[in-house]
């Protein structure tokens, strides 16, 4: 289906427990495409020289900054020349995301969650590490808006922005063939990590549910996603994405008979054992469902001693 769309998928190998990141590819009217661009790291440039080779690439679309996607927009744009294109919220956000002053910043934020001090310290070292991973940083020269249309392969694409994974997510969707390149807003085997930062989006998990109906009108019926496989039946996914946040809103409100910081929460939530970098985003998808639930007034939170005590 890839191939009979003008697209081609290119698969960067991730340092991390979800091991690899999906990119495309595809003709224009002026020159080849490329969507999402992997880590800046080594075998990230190996594997663009190879496959572009000889290709005049002539744009650059950036579906959101978190690093596997942003990470090496910007050498890729010093090699090729090409114009970035994303979302202004989302470059507004990558340029104070690798900031110093913005990742120390959340000594205090994993303080409120009730982090312990060694552990905080582990995770802001690792988000410090993907500094060097996301420069240099691109220069964007046209913002993607709300219903504009982007040529990519044999066909056009409608910008459709789907907030909840990243504040200035977007999908793409073609309504000829019914195809939804999903990037990471549906993903056909895991969910997509939702989580509250402490600033911009207050309400994620209230944006993703939001952006999963506003998608599920369109009745996708091939998806192509940023990890994992394309897959049939948009909607299919969408219905057991819903229902798996729903049941995790549920158990965590069962937690809530007496006041518990949002690590607390966190490990009953995820009682494996995760890596550190796998805790940054336990964190936050534990504090998007309870600040979800705050907003609905399904529980309360009060500060006591420097600390977030959440309660039913």
């Amino acid at each position: 289906m890839l191939s009979q769309l003008g697209i081609t998928q290119v698969t960067h190998e991730l340092p991390l427990r979800l091991d690899h990141v999906n990119c495309f590819i595809g003709e224009t009217n002026s020159g080849w495409a490329v969507i999402d661009t992997g880590l800046h790291r080594q075998p990230t440039i190996n594997l663009w020289e190879k496959t572009l080779h000889n290709k005049n690439v002539t744009k650059i679309i950036i579906t959101h900054y978190h690093p596997d996607h942003f990470g090496y927009a910007g050498a890729l744009q010093k090699k090729t020349g090409a114009k970035v294109l994303m979302t202004e919220t989302d470059y507004e956000t990558a340029k104070l995301a690798w900031k110093d002053e913005f990742i120390q910043s959340f000594h205090t934020y994993y303080k409120w969650s009730g982090v312990p001090e060694s552990l905080s310290e582990q995770m802001i070292a690792n988000t410090g590490k993907f500094k060097q991973l996301t420069s240099p940083q691109p220069i964007i020269n046209d913002y993607l808006t709300e219903g504009s249309c982007l040529q990519f392969g044999r066909y056009e694409y409608e910008v459709i922005f789907t907030p909840g994974h990243s504040k200035g997510l977007i999908t793409l969707f073609n309504k000829e063939k019914s195809v939804l390149i999903s990037t990471d807003h549906i993903l056909p085997k895991i969910t997509p990590n939702i989580s509250y930062w402490f600033v911009g989006d207050l309400n994620p998990l209230k944006s993703y549910l939001d952006s999963l109906e506003k998608v599920k009108k369109l009745d996708a019926s091939y998806v192509i996603p940023s990890h994992g496989r394309p897959f049939y039946n948009a909607n299919k996914r969408i219905d057991e994405i819903i229902a798996h946040h729903d049941e995790r809103l549920e158990f965590i409100l069962d937690q809530l008979t007496n006041k518990m910081t949002a690590y607390e929460v966190c490990q009953k939530l995820f009682p494996k054992q995760l890596t550190v970098h796998e805790m940054s985003f336990a964190i936050g998808e534990t504090l998007a469902h309870l600040e979800y639930l705050r907003f609905l007034g399904k529980c309360n939170r009060e500060t006591s001693k420097n600390l977030w005590y959440y309660k039913r």
